[in-house]
């Protein structure tokens, strides 16, 4: 079991020292979803969105996100990301839309945070964008997928080891 690397002997909050650590190619994929009415779902998809192209801007600000994640989670590392990507799926049966973020970087710290803050400000924009229509929008499954690099290797969602 994993122990709480965050706080010091006292307690107390600490940014984690990463100084020791080598530097190793790290990625991680986090994805999310958002549901809405069958008017919004259609409008987004047709690109009726009085505000404009949607998901075009939900991806920008998703990337964005994913960059200025230091700058919003207290303890995370600043991190010179060298890959963000946001994709984006339609699941026509629910009236959902799937995001999905990739992070990549060189370095001493992993990029799980950078890919699951995209997700969600990816999915924020979306909402943004169509509250106009669907205020009653709700974004859930929000969740890291996979993540190579680092001591710990691989991980991938479905495959931890039971407690």
């Amino acid at each position: 079991m994993g122990e709480f690397t965050h706080f010091n002997e006292q307690g107390h909050a600490v940014m984690v020292d990463v100084s020791e650590k080598s530097d190793t190619v790290r990625e991680a994929t986090a994805m999310g979803r958002i549901s809405m009415s069958q008017e919004c779902f259609e409008k987004v998809k047709t690109g009726g969105m009085k505000k404009g192209d949607v998901l075009g801007t939900a991806r920008i600000a998703g990337i964005m996100g994913a960059k200025r994640t230091s700058e919003l989670i207290p303890l995370c590392h600043i991190l010179n990301l060298s890959k963000v990507m946001i994709e984006f799926e339609y699941i026509e049966a629910a009236c959902e839309i799937e995001a999905c973020c990739t992070a990549k970087t060189v370095g001493k710290t992993g990029v799980e945070m950078e890919a699951l803050t995209g997700v969600q400000v990816a999915l924020l924009t979306i909402y943004d964008m169509c509250k106009a229509v669907d205020k009653g929008m709700c974004m859930k499954d929000i969740r890291l997928l996979e993540k190579t690099g680092g001591k710990s290797g691989v991980w991938k969602a479905g495959q931890e080891k039971d407690i």
